[in-house]
């Protein structure tokens, strides 16, 4: 890079993660150009707004838009360093998607001459680095991996290890593992994170960092997996799980997570499935842990359906969307999959979804027209049963017998105590 202190940067994919990132070097002195390929967003960012919800990253966009040191454009720059940050969604049959990274990587393609860091952090399969790199020499033949020629391009690997509602935080105190491709790709990718992360860079190859952020999501499906099944076991010997959990848990060396209806987001519902497609024959227990957490919206919707269909036309408050508390994410949701087939099922009742956390409900849900986006305590009040999917904040706090007389189905145990 031109200047180790102060580089130029193009962060391309303003979601979840890029546009923390590419906000968090603006505001400690980087020049960064974000690029995304939707005008509303690029719009947004420029006008120093939020195209969602995270806590602290307003005000840090704000300033560092107001100050300049911020822009989003439809275009890519020239920039001293790129760091890819897009979607790596899996395919139909549980195979990584790598279309976005490889977009990404041809958009970038043109504007380099030598000297440049390219960084992944999308979460990829093992070798994805390694595609990124050579799908540039294959655009670019002029170009060399050959490290320290004046048309050497740099390659490296450091995924994002951050928790939605707390990613400005961890950005700047999590550990981060970098992985190289060639020369000294993972010095720079190193002096640069360093410029706004206090936490130790721990430097590795390529493939081994892909595959330790995957090996972090499915360590974390698995236990989920462990609870979840847990809570069939519970129920089908007529013990309550929760009480079952707390007590285990009593033990020093035993730590059983909290069994939901599902799991969701972008990282635990999707990486273990790269480990998958990476070694098919060797990561059986991986593979049946997935599958475990797949089926439980389905178990969820088989207590339910039936003593909803019990009403003539039932109404049921389905309490949260998000794939996690008190973020407005919906991405791989399963209360968003328990949501959108109690409306098919019961096509004569009304699904009364409460999120506190959207304006508006997803068109996959709209398009049912029977699911309505309702206040809390509206809902609790007219509702013949209550399904609770995300232990946001406001529903934890929340005394229930106080606002409905309805069933209650409780998938996070949130409301035991009361």
């Amino acid at each position: 890079m031109t200047s180790p202190h102060t580089p130029s940067v193009a962060v391309i994919g303003l979601g979840y993660i890029g546009l923390p990132t590419a906000a968090i070097l603006a505001s400690v002195g980087v020049q960064v150009t974000g690029v995304d390929v939707k005008q509303s967003t690029v719009d947004a960012v420029n006008a120093g707004e939020l195209p969602f919800v995270e806590p602290d990253l307003g005000t840090v966009l704000a300033g560092t838009v107001s100050q300049g040191t911020l822009t989003a454009s439809l275009e890519v720059p020239k920039a001293d360093a790129y760091i890819i940050a897009v979607p790596t969604p899996f395919k139909g049959d549980k195979v990584p998607n790598l279309s976005y990274i490889e977009a990404a990587t041809r958009s970038i393609a043109s504007t380099l001459t030598g000297g440049e860091l390219v960084i992944l952090e999308s979460t990829s399969p093992p070798g994805a680095t390694e595609l990124v790199a050579q799908t540039v020499m294959d655009a670019r033949p002029d170009l060399t991996l050959e490290p320290d020629l004046p048309n050497t391009v740099y390659f490296a690997h450091c995924p994002e290890r951050v928790l939605p509602g707390r990613i400005m935080i961890e950005m700047r105190t999590n550990d981060r593992i970098i992985g190289s491709v060639n020369g000294d790709a993972g010095e720079r990718a190193r002096d640069l994170y360093q410029l706004f992360c206090e936490g130790e860079m721990l430097l590795t190859d390529a493939r081994t960092a892909e595959m330790a952020k995957l090996t972090e999501n499915a360590f974390r499906d698995v236990n989920i997996a462990f609870a979840n099944e847990l809570s069939l076991i519970a129920d089908r010997v007529e013990v309550d799980v929760w009480e079952l959990i707390e007590l285990s848990n009593h033990h020093p060396r035993v730590n059983i997570l909290q069994p939901g209806p599902g799991v969701g987001g972008h990282c635990i519902a999707v990486d273990p499935w790269f480990i998958v497609s990476s070694a098919p024959e060797e990561s059986r227990m991986i593979r049946n842990a997935r599958e475990i957490n797949d089926e439980k919206p389905e178990y969820v919707l088989n207590q339910v359906v039936p003593r909803a269909q019990r009403f003539k036309q039932p109404r049921i408050a389905v309490l949260g969307l998000a794939f996690k508390p008190d973020i407005d994410d919906l991405r791989e949701s399963p209360a968003m999959h328990i949501a959108d087939e109690l409306a098919r099922r019961l096509p004569e009742g009304e699904i009364m979804a409460v999120e506190p956390h959207i304006d508006e409900l997803p068109s996959s849900l709209t398009a049912h027209g029977n699911v309505v986006l309702t206040e809390f305590e509206a809902a609790m009040s007219a509702a013949d049963l209550v399904l609770l999917l995300v232990d946001h904040t406001i529903f934890k706090n929340a005394d229930p017998s106080a606002l409905t007389s309805a069933q209650i189905f409780d998938t996070r145990g949130a409301w035991r105590s009361i």
